[in-house]
């Protein structure tokens, strides 16, 4: 069993910078991959990043390549979502995913087995 809780998001200003965590429990075996999903209010959950967790391959939405970086810490089991050049279109609640299983894709909501409860990012003009 994984379980996974996301920490640090807040509220920032258009341009600024944050860094989510997402801290994960649970043996390192049962979590092939880890990703970073966000939901805007009335709209879908989407994709932003994912990391594999033993080889570090990234992946990111092509929305945010170049402005987010995931990244990861095995020793603190822990994945990071940097976040800079924050826009007002990136308020979202940002979810951490994490899936046991290998695989070749990384960006469905169904392509991972376990969610953490979300934390919220809030972007002003």
């Amino acid at each position: 069993q994984v379980q996974l809780v996301e920490s640090g998001g807040g509220q920032v200003q258009a341009g600024g910078s944050l860094r989510l965590s997402c801290a994960a429990s649970g043996p390192p075996f049962s979590r092939y991959a880890m990703g970073w999903f966000r939901q805007a209010p009335g709209k879908e959950r989407e994709f932003v990043a994912a990391i594999t967790w033993f080889l570090g391959s990234t992946y990111y939405a092509d929305s945010v390549k170049g402005r987010f970086t995931i990244s990861k810490d095995n020793a603190k089991n822990t994945v990071y979502l940097q976040i800079n050049s924050l826009k007002t279109e990136d308020t979202a609640i940002y979810y951490c995913a994490a899936r046991s299983y290998s695989g070749s894709h990384y960006s469905g909501k169904d392509d991972y087995n376990y969610w953490g409860q979300g934390t919220q990012v809030t972007v002003s003009s």
